[in-house]
């Protein structure tokens, strides 16, 4: 606590006056507890539900689907699965490093056609997540492949209703989860390696401003035994908060709609990947990651957060 606060608290206590609200680094974690479904044999990312509420993880070289009571299968094997969505005719988009490209997949899990595996005759190098774009038709996803913040190549894309990749936006340290918000006119994206969410205006489909910073984040308590601080993936409820999965905290951190820091949850795992609302309601919190570092066995947690997410689910075709 800083002196400040406890002067305030003092002089609280004495009935003078209030205390000024918490600022963003002060925010309490909160002391809701992760519930474990289940573990697989490495670090897990990607986490989604269809249609029918079934959840999908991606882990290694599979994509395994589970219920909600934490019965579990392999679904698929795809090489290097990562960010998962699902269309509306119930097919699905994964993003593959291994196979440099967002796949597009049955809905029982055999592979298709490339959603997308190039942009302007450049092969892709890595995509790891992405987001729909259900008005439109089209998606956009992320290529960290390569990058770091000694080698900022990382770059956004947007694939439209036709197929066609566009480049939305290059020079980054490591782009990783991403969404756009409702209405379609504004896309954020976890830059891993600067420790921050980045904002973009969407101008028209495919189309951005220039990107600005919406929020910088908590950095690692390394006594805690935080030991990265990393945003991975990202989701929204439905009042416009920002869910982070914050890799290497074992948290997950909320953004309101400005960009301040609201809320802390423990994550469960150590190398927190991803997060997805789920559950009859919409109102868990579904959380993957790593029990420990990537080398070790991941798991999947459940948030009763009490919040209602945001769907972004297209309607059944």
């Amino acid at each position: 606590m800083t002196i400040q606060r406890m002067f305030a608290c003092l002089l609280l206590a004495t009935g003078l006056f209030f205390p000024p609200p918490l600022q963003a680094e002060e925010v309490a974690q909160s002391e809701l507890k992760p519930i474990q479904l289940f573990t697989v044999p490495n670090y897990c990312e990607g986490v989604v539900f269809d249609h029918q509420g079934r959840g999908y993880v991606s882990h290694k070289r599979d994509i395994t689907q589970f219920t909600l009571d934490g019965k579990h299968h392999v679904w698929a094997t795809t090489g290097a699965p990562n960010g998962h969505k699902i269309m509306a005719d119930g097919t699905h988009l994964v993003c593959d490093a291994s196979q440099h490209a967002v796949l597009h997949l049955s809905a029982t899990g055999e592979m298709l056609k490339p959603a997308s595996s190039a942009c302007g005759g450049v092969a892709l190098r890595g995509p790891n997540d992405l987001s729909l774009d259900t008005e439109q038709g089209g998606f956009y996803f992320t290529d960290p492949g390569g990058s770091s913040d000694k080698n900022p190549i990382g770059t956004v894309h947007y694939v439209d209703r036709a197929g066609h990749t566009s480049l939305i936006d290059t020079e980054l340290a490591f782009p990783n989860g991403i969404v756009l918000l409702p209405g379609g006119k504004k896309l954020l994206v976890a830059e891993s390696k600067k420790n921050r969410i980045l904002a973009y205006e969407v101008l028209a489909p495919g189309k951005v401003g220039e990107r600005t910073v919406f929020a910088n984040l908590p950095k690692k308590d390394e006594a805690a035994g935080q030991v990265d601080n990393q945003p991975d993936g990202i989701c929204l409820d439905a009042q416009g908060n920002l869910y982070v999965a914050h890799y290497g905290m074992r948290q997950v951190q909320v953004l309101n709609p400005q960009g301040k820091l609201i809320a802390r949850y423990a994550g469960g795992n150590l190398t927190t990947s991803n997060v997805a609302f789920g559950g009859p309601e919409l109102n868990q919190l579904f959380v993957t990651g790593g029990l420990g570092q990537e080398s070790g066995g991941g798991g999947l947690f459940r948030l009763d957060v009490n919040t209602k997410g945001l769907l972004i689910l297209p309607a059944r075709k």
